[in-house]
């Protein structure tokens, strides 16, 4: 882990416990430090930008109620929330009808408002994409199955006909090689 990566985790830490307090000030600098990054993933999840506005408010209104049980020791603060974000995506798929954003076309995608946050966001999607671009074509495929799509582990073994064992490893093994080529 970077010192970057490692001082905002001890700051998500921090304003998650702030949270679990009632620190309503906490809330608000943990709702602008992590929403831009969440609301990212819930786009491309969704594909809908009304439909992951919505799901963004459920997002933090879950974190506000459940800040307490986090415990740091269990994992990061980053994978709480993105669990939390992406459990709900997964749920609003399911209520809904729309289509997935595996299904949109990148024009159809609404623009992004914040022109700075876009560099940064091109900076970190250009290196992320240099990282997947090393996975094996299974691990890539079921790792976009699992986070674009939600589908559980067992519906990604089904889909692609192979063990669930198998596709537990593929996701497993192409997150710590991503992890790894990140903190690189």
């Amino acid at each position: 882990m970077n010192d970057r990566t490692g001082s905002d985790e001890r700051q998500l830490d921090a304003l998650l416990a702030a949270c679990a307090g009632g620190d309503r000030e906490a809330f608000r600098s943990l709702y602008r430090f992590g929403s831009p990054r969440l609301f990212g993933l819930l786009l491309r999840m969704l594909g809908r930008r009304d439909l992951a506005e919505d799901v963004l408010q459920e997002v933090f209104v879950t974190v506000w109620n459940r800040a307490g049980d986090f415990r740091s020791s269990r994992g990061s603060a980053t994978t709480w929330l993105t669990s939390i974000a992406r459990n709900r995506a997964i749920d609003a798929l399911r209520k809904s009808s729309r289509r997935p954003l595996s299904a949109v076309e990148p024009d159809e995608l609404p623009g992004r408002a914040d022109p700075f946050g876009e560099v940064a966001l091109d900076q970190s999607s250009a290196r992320l994409g240099e990282c997947l671009e090393l996975l094996g074509d299974d691990y890539r495929h079921s790792l976009a199955l699992a986070f674009f799509e939600g589908l559980s582990h067992s519906e990604i073994a089904e889909r692609l006909g192979r063990p669930l064992g198998t596709v537990k490893s593929w996701i497993r093994r192409a997150l710590e090689s991503l992890r790894g080529c990140l903190e690189a």
